[in-house]
């Protein structure tokens, strides 16, 4: 049987609800092989997810979500098979952190404006890690609180832009991402490029952008495209020379669009981004 990948999930250590080993211990249960565990922003589960590596006999491939700023639009980059203890990754990371931390104030002042009191410490009750406090954080506490009925429709109602909590940050910039992630001994990949309202010029410029800053990848599969995404990234992945990654975004049960290991196999025509591992 040939190897089941998935590059692209998250636990405890950033937005995600299941522990690292947890996660790890649910993907070899679903037949995944290969398995990258990618926190935004932060590298501490690896450790964790490692050794559980180890105890399920799968591949466990370190990861990062890194959150990037372009032209206005926040971007994500997924570093695979980066070194954890990389020094200018790590103080990178550090710096993407602590903006994330001075937002989560902004969105909750922005929220208390909106009439909804006590947001920054609500966010927190339900953040597992005091590394990082995201909009998930936020969507999980209006739940609760009831303002919405699930997480999914909490982010078009409150926390993306022209809505209550909508606060707007600029993260670190595309190149100096991708560099970090060079420096650690990395492959970076655009993370669900179907989720960018950049339009078809726009791409191509985020795309040779990308390439010309040292990125090696473009995710293909995500539970973020349609079929039609699939195979228009599919096309862009070979015009700019790029590989094809795989990842369901996977943050946990009755969260995610899809499940560890959920996604079928890439289009023919374009090389994996495992192909030299």
């Amino acid at each position: 049987m040939p190897p089941r990948y998935d590059l692209h999930c998250h636990s405890t250590h950033s937005d995600g609800l299941l522990s690292p080993a947890a996660v790890v211990v649910r993907a070899a249960a679903r037949g995944v092989t290969v398995l990258a565990l990618t926190d935004h922003d932060e590298v501490s589960g690896v450790d964790e997810a490692r050794a559980a590596a180890l105890d399920a006999r799968i591949t466990l491939v370190a990861g990062a979500e890194l959150s990037v700023s372009w032209e206005g639009h926040t971007v994500h980059v997924v570093g695979l098979g980066i070194d954890p203890s990389c020094p200018a990754l790590s103080a990178g990371l550090a710096a993407i952190r602590a903006g994330r931390t001075l937002r989560a104030r902004r969105i909750a002042d922005a929220l208390a404006e909106a009439g909804i009191g006590g947001a920054y410490e609500g966010a927190h009750r339900f953040a597992t890690s005091e590394r990082l406090i995201s909009r998930t954080h936020f969507a999980r506490f209006l739940v609760a609180a009831g303002h919405a009925g699930d997480v999914k429709s909490v982010f078009n109602r409150f926390l993306v832009r022209g809505k209550p909590g909508y606060a707007a940050h600029v993260w670190a910039a595309l190149g100096d991402a991708i560099g970090w992630i060079r420096d650690a001994g990395g492959q970076a990949v655009l993370a669900h490029p179907g989720r960018y309202k950049v339009g078809g010029s726009g791409m191509r410029r985020l795309l040779a952008e990308f390439r010309d800053a040292g990125g090696d990848a473009v995710e293909v599969l995500s539970p973020s495209h349609t079929p039609s995404d699939v195979a228009e990234f599919a096309r862009y992945a070979r015009a700019f020379g790029l590989l094809a990654s795989v990842g369901s975004d996977y943050h946990g049960p009755g969260e995610s669009w899809m499940d560890l290991g959920g996604m079928p196999e890439l289009p023919p025509g374009v090389p994996p981004v495992w192909q030299h591992w």
